[in-house]
């Protein structure tokens, strides 16, 4: 089963945004003709809200959390898959899962995970507007360097990107983890 990986806030999000992930996840639901599972990092934060309604929605979720939260409570019906490393490696092993990275706000560790998403070649979607370090990740649009691995789009409406991660998804090659293109210079 394809995975659509979601990277967000470790922390209590303003509630405007908690109803933008939950939009998101609505619209996942609506618009994604094929099966797929969300994945995670953690159930805190606005991870949290993008869980509880994945799972009430119907969606399977799939959470990686880091070795320091591994014990915590989980939701009947999340997989679990406990890697057993930290915060930033377990970004790495979750982002290196999913087929397509979509970034709803986040600090520090949601932009690492978008880099990390870029230089394993996976398509990137950041929500553009919350008011978090993730909204700096315009600069990066649409390539991170001048490799071009993958496209960075920022995209403001929760709606619409729904839609290009399903869309996106739909592109994802159905096995193996697609490898960054061998350098040819910068796209023009």
């Amino acid at each position: 089963m394809k995975l659509i990986g979601v990277a967000c806030l470790g922390t209590e999000p303003p509630e405007d945004l908690a109803e933008k992930a939950r939009v998101f996840v609505r619209g996942l639901r609506e618009s994604c003709a094929e099966r797929f599972s969300l994945a995670l990092g953690g159930y805190w934060g606005l991870m949290r809200v993008v869980v509880d309604e994945a799972l009430s929605s119907g969606l399977p979720v799939v959470l990686f959390p880091p070795l320091e939260r591994e014990n915590e409570h989980f939701p009947e019906g999340a997989i679990v898959i406990r890697t057993g490393t930290g915060f930033r490696l377990r970004s790495v092993v979750f982002v290196r899962s999913v087929d397509v990275l979509v970034a709803l706000g986040g600090e520090a560790g949601t932009v690492q995970e978008v880099v990390t998403a870029y230089l394993e070649g996976k398509p990137v979607l950041v929500l553009g507007g919350t008011g978090f370090a993730t909204d700096k990740l315009e600069v990066f649009s649409p390539y991170v360097d001048s490799r071009a691995y993958s496209e960075v789009r920022i995209i403001g409406d929760p709606k619409k990107l729904a839609l290009e991660a399903c869309r996106l998804l739909a592109k994802s090659p159905v096995t193996g983890v697609p490898k960054p293109r061998d350098y040819e210079g910068p796209r023009v």
